[in-house]
């Protein structure tokens, strides 16, 4: 059973950082390129980042880059987005996604930005 199970994810003050992990089971996760997108109260998903299987080739959004950092472990089946000087525009669930002849997602995990 294919799992993407997201964490990390809460309040924090406008400039703080954040952690947010996505742990992978039941598929060959080395195999597959994986992102992270979000979306916010009455607005669209949007995709944030991406790091491809091969290389580890990194791809982000304007609106985060040079904030945020995807990274990811194959040993932990487990990627990773980095998210530092938060803004209140970054509120939003975050979702993890994996892609690469079918797409997998998970629950998402809140992130809120606020004072």
């Amino acid at each position: 059973q294919v799992q993407l199970v997201e964490s990390g994810g809460g309040l924090v003050q406008p400039g703080g950082s954040l952690r947010l992990s996505c742990a992978a089971s039941g598929f060959t996760f080395s195999n597959y390129g994986m992102n992270w997108y979000r979306q916010a109260p009455g607005k669209e998903r949007e995709w944030v980042a991406g790091i491809t299987s091969v290389n580890a080739k990194t791809t982000y959004a304007e609106f985060v880059k040079g904030r945020f950092t995807i990274s990811r472990d194959n040993a932990k089946n487990t990627v990773y987005l980095q998210m530092n000087s938060l803004k209140p525009d970054d509120t939003a669930v975050y979702y993890c996604n994996a892609r690469q002849f079918t797409n997998y997602w998970g629950q998402g995990t809140q992130v809120t930005v606020s004072s």
